[in-house]
């Protein structure tokens, strides 16, 4: 993924206000960011524990997604699996992230999920640059390329829904 700035971030948002997304917390370590190994950019809302953030470039430009979540309350042996990377994780490694729809859909309430790493690392951990809280992913017979373009696939069919 190429390098964003703060400008490039704010104004690719599809399913909030221009005022909202001036708003909202843009991280502050853009210059330090893993660019070659980030397939897109997720991150949380220091400021707001329940909100979280993707940024991705599509053919047609850069798409913004803000998402909502509620923290996991399951058990400690329970474990889930990220739809995205499909990366599995125990206790709250996994969360439904709900986005709202663009448009009049999303003014009437309308939203879409997904269930996706909480800490949205999905390319680090694809690459192994990131090792989840279990200490290994599952074995895949996909090259990394291909869990790339699967890892994208997913997320822009997500995105997609908005």
């Amino acid at each position: 993924m190429r390098a964003l700035t703060e400008q490039d971030i704010r104004g690719s948002f599809i399913n909030c206000s221009k005022g909202e997304a001036k708003r909202l917390n843009v991280p502050r370590d853009l210059a330090e960011r893993p660019w070659d190994d980030l397939d897109f950019l997720g991150w949380r809302d220091p400021g707001a524990p329940d909100r979280s953030y993707v940024v991705v470039e599509r053919q047609d430009g850069l798409v913004g997604v803000a998402m909502r979540f509620q923290p996991a309350q399951r058990g400690f042996l329970h474990r889930s699996m990220c739809s995205l990377c499909l990366t599995t994780h125990p206790r709250g490694g996994v969360s439904l992230m709900t986005a709202r729809k663009a448009g009049p859909a999303g003014r009437e309430g309308n939203s879409v999920g997904a269930y996706m790493c909480t800490d949205l690392a999905c390319s680090l951990y694809l690459r192994g640059l990131k090792v989840p809280e279990t200490g290994a992913r599952f074995e895949e017979s996909l090259t990394l390329d291909q869990q790339i373009d699967r890892t994208r696939g997913n997320l822009l069919a997500f995105i997609a829904k908005l």
